[in-house]
């Protein structure tokens, strides 16, 4: 077992929540219903705190840190635990892929995007998608030998590193006994996972070395989270999360998920709906009590 983990839930009481946002953009309606989505669910006696994913360089944005800290305060919003910054937490993240590698349920992948749609399509005459509308990869570096790995790498080829889905699955049954990976879902009960269905997934990229699948789930081990409160879209993510804990040893958290607010064309709240960032409604003369009853909690907040 992780010598990181520890059980929260009994020194606090109640669930221990938290809400992580990617510091891409302003804190929008959306983040801040999720947010009292997991403020809510950790009353009266749990915990919520708030952790930054900002893995991906290219799109977060040092400057958006202290706007969406500044924004939750403003909602009433106060973390119980000083902010982790997933991009300090690298080591901890390397350390578990170094464990997942000698567990040889590794490989490095060498193919690009384009190679992939390729072999797809020849392989399913369309590209293959999984549940949660990834493109599926088709295995094809999962056939090399250790030989054409090594010397493509002593070559300097860029390479993202994968999970062998169908090592890690046989690994899990053996320590298992052939028990199925479940998690508690507290609108549905226990839900059955399929995580065949993602095929091979990435769990280091080129460009960053780590995954969301890998530091989140990693994380929330690490910090004890009792209780993961999350967007029905991220649903289809519990069924690999569930993989990697299995394989690490890790604490399972119970679930809960929540429906996502959309716009007026139907679709879901993102950045570019600029017009319903905080720092925005702020600017027009709306409270802090107007906000959370736009997000749709009216009279659930106290400070």
């Amino acid at each position: 077992m992780n010598n990181l983990l520890h059980n929260s839930q009994t020194k606090y009481a109640g669930w221990v929540t938290r809400f992580a946002p990617s510091p891409t953009g302003f804190l929008h309606l959306g983040h801040v219903a999720s947010a009292l989505y997991g403020w809510q669910k950790a009353q009266p006696h749990g915990e919520w705190f708030v952790r930054l994913e900002d893995i991906d360089t290219q799109r977060c944005k040092p400057e958006f840190i202290p706007a969406i800290l500044q924004d939750l305060e403003w909602l009433g919003l106060r973390s119980a635990r000083p902010v982790l910054r997933q991009s300090a937490n690298m080591p901890a993240y390397q350390a578990t892929l170094a464990r997942l590698d000698t567990m040889g349920v590794l490989y490095p992948c060498f193919c690009t995007r384009s190679d992939i749609l390729r072999e797809s399509a020849a392989i399913f005459s369309a590209p293959h998608t999984a549940p949660d509308g990834s493109l599926c990869y088709p295995g094809t570096c999962r056939h090399l030998s250790d030989q054409e790995r090594q010397e493509r790498i002593s070559q300097g080829q860029l390479h993202m590193l994968r999970l062998n889905m169908s090592k890690a699955l046989q690994w899990i049954n053996q320590c298992t006994r052939g028990a199925p990976l479940t998690y508690q879902d507290q609108e549905r009960g226990t839900v059955l996972c399929h995580p065949e269905l993602f095929g091979d997934v990435v769990l280091a990229r080129k460009d960053i070395p780590a995954s969301y699948h890998l530091c989140v789930t990693h994380d929330d081990a690490a910090q004890g989270v009792t209780l993961v409160t999350r967007g029905e879209d991220l649903r289809p993510a519990t069924d690999l999360h569930r993989v990697l804990q299995a394989l690490m040893g890790w604490n399972v958290p119970d679930y809960s998920f929540h429906p996502l607010l959309c716009n007026a064309e139907g679709r879901r709240l993102a950045k570019r709906d600029g017009a319903l960032a905080v720092r925005a409604m702020r600017k027009a003369g709306l409270s802090a009590e107007d906000v959370r009853c736009k997000a749709g909690f009216p009279h659930t907040f106290e400070r």
